[in-house]
């Protein structure tokens, strides 16, 4: 059964994620840094590295949200970097912060379902993806439609939260998740739902190698997991 940030509600998952999204989204970068002790600006960086040698000039951010993620990748120096999501809120916060920026010329943010993406086949260098793959209605279409709009020998970089297993993290995290993130997410968000849908989630995500299995099953190869800060988040990356 999918976990729902809203369960009294009848939506689909999709339109329940998209509509979440709406609601925190002028809060969602304060919380993400906050609530992770800045830590997630690091993921991001570690991540995006391993696209260092490949050199992509034409990237594709899923989920892209307030566009963090696209933002960090500029480092890699591409031509252009296209983000879509489904949350018109999370959009309009990554395309104030982009025009402050001034990096309109680099970054194009799209409204986009990250499940039927309207891209052509082979089109992008590289695909990424932040803290997005677990709120996907199907995670294996996702997971298809990135291959199919990947190059040949192009990459995809996931970056999820995953679930610590070695004491004393695991009982820590699960703590943490449990008890204290959510009367965080509340207060500063104002939506009870959002940060209680959020460690429900991640419990139910496949990762590790269970992720691992699915990426392979849609055809990535030479894929690779790389726990990070004790496995509360890993970096998975694949090869088309």
């Amino acid at each position: 059964m999918a976990v729902l940030p809203y369960k009294d509600k009848q939506d689909s998952k999709k339109d329940q994620v998209a509509e979440m999204f709406n609601n925190i989204s002028g809060k969602y970068d304060l919380l993400n840094h906050v609530l992770s002790m800045g830590i997630d600006i690091t993921w991001r960086r570690k991540a995006i590295k391993y696209l260092k040698d490949d050199q992509p000039k034409l990237i594709l951010d899923i989920a892209t949200g307030t566009g963090d993620f696209a933002i960090e990748a500029l480092t890699l120096n591409p031509d252009k970097i296209i983000g879509v999501d489904i949350s018109e809120g999370m959009l309009a916060e990554g395309r104030k912060k982009i025009k402050k920026k001034g990096l309109e010329d680099k970054i194009e943010l799209q409204l986009g379902d990250s499940e039927g993406l309207l891209f052509e086949d082979n089109m992008f260098d590289a695909v990424i993806v932040s803290f997005g793959v677990r709120n996907f209605e199907n995670l294996e279409k996702g997971l298809s439609d990135m291959y199919r709009v990947l190059k040949p020998g192009g990459k995809v970089v996931i970056l999820e939260f995953s679930k610590p297993t070695k004491a004393p993290m695991k009982q820590a995290y699960a703590f943490y998740s449990k008890a204290i993130l959510p009367q965080i997410g509340k207060l500063v968000s104002k939506d009870n739902s959002a940060y209680t849908y959020l460690p429900e989630s991640v419990q139910a995500f496949p990762d590790g190698m269970d992720f691992l299995r699915i990426m392979n099953n849609v055809g990535f190869t030479s894929n690779l997991c790389k726990p990070l800060t004790f496995g509360i988040s890993s970096i998975y990356v694949g090869t088309k």
